[in-house]
């Protein structure tokens, strides 16, 4: 990772206004987040395979039935149908 003097991007104001809390410290800046990461669309294939659950429960089908078709445990079942009946 290399080093950018701050000095040489930034205003002089806002690093006066960093310095009160951080002065002569390293300090690091992560980078905005995009929207499209892999995370959000586990989120949304998590939300997606949860709907399919709860749709599938109110159905008929059993817990235990849900569990294996899904690869999950009864606990997790449960708490996620509470967490969609919630919704």
């Amino acid at each position: 990772m290399s080093y950018i003097n701050a000095n040489t991007i930034l205003p002089v104001e806002l690093i006066e206004n960093i310095q009160k809390y951080v002065n002569g410290v390293n300090l690091y800046i992560p980078k905005v987040p995009e929207e499209k990461s892999a995370c959000s669309s586990y989120k949304q294939e998590t939300n997606k395979r949860n709907q399919e659950i709860y749709g599938l429960f109110m159905q008929g089908m059993t817990v235990k039935d849900l569990a294996v078709k899904f690869y999950l445990s009864d606990k997790s079942i449960y708490r996620i149908l509470g967490k969609m009946k919630n919704k």
